[in-house]
């Protein structure tokens, strides 16, 4: 944050970098206590005046608009200073682009793929539920973008497999587990649709994560996440691929809070087909010498996962637990539900 430093972030040239502040500050919302209120005063005002740069980036006319959106919400939320207009801009437009059964186009089209996942559905809730004290309006329009969410938590729970696979359709696989951001945040915040269980949804997202990420070949040798969406597929790749990726997956780990923010007397298991008794040991495939898997074996991925714990094959410390704290199930985003 410190503007004399060498290793001050870039917030205000390229379009990349409203990306990458939308999902800083869409973390803030989240955990304000464990990341913003600890923060040194000087930091915290370096950190808004590097969010407010941002304004020179114009965004796409798409899921962009949310980007602007919600770095506005967070300076509302940690500063009272907003600029009303691009929020109404975004919520107006995605209102326009709804298309109906729970999914809004990604721009003025329909998209077939997880993008209301990935940015859409999460962000338009919470940035309505920062801006929604403002406007009439936009407490109204909150009632049905959360029944709107609800049915796309519904969608997206079915379209898990029990062995933690899911069409791999559309754009920006290689967020990996990511694509369910959605179902994961309305499992958090207690909001999932009648028909979906919290032990439902939780063991589905536990399936995904171990599916997308407790795979030989899914880091490389140094521990950095390769691009792929099991194991290692680089043709899946763009230029935003590998940012993106260290960005949208980790937000999929929500449940891992989830579970200990259950209700006391929630089922932690669930006679569903994803959940059971017993420990079941996955073989992983046979790996090509450059340690990637091909794209089609993830859609035809037949072994049967179903099982409490998840063993691997390898003698060394989990990939998924040693590299990617987030999904530690003891750390503070547990904390982004209690406030």
């Amino acid at each position: 944050m410190d503007p004399a430093s060498p290793d001050f972030l870039n917030f205000s040239e390229g379009g990349q970098v409203l990306v990458d502040a939308a999902f800083l500050a869409h973390a803030l919302l989240r955990a304000p206590q464990a990341l913003f209120a600890s923060l040194p005063e000087v930091t915290r005002e370096r950190l808004h005046a590097a969010l407010r740069s941002t304004r020179t980036v114009q965004p796409g006319f798409n899921n962009w608009l949310l980007f602007s959106a919600m770095v506005e919400a967070a300076l509302l939320r940690f500063t009272g200073e907003v600029d009303l207009m691009r929020i109404d801009y975004a919520v107006r437009q995605h209102e326009q682009w709804y298309k109906g059964d729970g999914a809004y186009g990604d721009g003025p089209n329909f998209h077939w793929d997880y993008y209301n996942s990935f940015v859409i559905q999460p962000m338009l809730l919470d940035v309505l539920d920062v801006a929604a004290p403002r406007s009439d309006a936009w407490k109204k329009l909150l009632l049905s973008v959360r029944d709107r969410a609800r049915r796309l938590a519904a969608v997206l729970e079915r379209l898990i497999a029990p062995d933690g696979t899911f069409p791999p359709i559309g754009r920006s696989l290689a967020y990996r587990c990511g694509a369910f951001q959605h179902l994961a945040q309305m499992a958090l915040q207690h909001d999932l649709p009648d028909e979906t269980t919290p032990a439902q949804a939780r063991c589905a997202l536990d399936a995904v994560i171990r599916r997308t990420l407790d795979v030989p070949g899914t880091f490389d040798a140094a521990g950095w996440l390769r691009i792929g969406v099991h194991g290692s597929q680089p043709n899946l790749g763009k230029p935003t691929s590998a940012p993106a990726a260290s960005i949208c997956a980790p937000p999929h780990s929500c449940p891992w809070a989830f579970l200990r923010a259950m209700p006391s007397g929630s089922p932690r298991t669930s006679p569903g087909p994803r959940c059971g008794s017993g420990v079941v040991t996955i073989s992983p495939p046979t790996m090509p010498s450059d340690g990637g898997i091909p794209l089609s074996h993830f859609s035809r991925q037949t072994p049967d996962s179903r099982g409490g714990t998840l063993v691997s094959t390898r003698n060394e410390k989990s990939h998924a637990a040693a590299l990617i704290p987030f999904l530690r199930h003891d750390i503070a985003p547990l904390e982004m539900h209690l406030i």
